[in-house]
């Protein structure tokens, strides 16, 4: 089965499932372009695309009311605080890695890791 969301203004409107075979049977690039006419063919149109349920591309599984980032080409969700910056796995980096050890938390006003007492 393949996955493809519903892209509006670059939130995540919609996630549906497409039959391999409505996909001409092939992987991920080949089968997004496929898909999408099929989708198309339903009457569903709009900007849809492939998204993976194993993370295999596209950064995270796209889920409704996320977001897309075209320049990076992946779905994400919101970012923890705004400091952080969105990675080429959808993820969000701190500005500096967390120090090892239990107990850290992140300190946005101060943007550092403060660790409870």
């Amino acid at each position: 089965m393949a996955h493809f969301a519903k892209i509006v203004d670059g939130k995540i409107e919609n996630v549906i499932v497409v039959k391999n075979e409505d996909c001409a049977g092939g992987d991920f690039p080949a089968s997004e372009p496929v898909g999408q006419g099929f989708i198309d063919s339903l009457g569903m149109d709009g900007l849809w695309l492939q998204t993976s349920y194993n993370k295999n591309f596209r950064g995270q599984f796209a889920g409704v009311g996320m977001s897309y980032d075209e320049t990076k080409n992946v779905f994400h969700g919101p970012a923890p605080f705004p400091s952080w910056t969105l990675n080429s796995d959808g993820l969000f980096d701190p500005p500096t890695p967390m120090p090892e050890g239990d107990g850290w938390t992140w300190d946005e006003p101060n943007l550092q890791w403060t660790q409870a007492e």
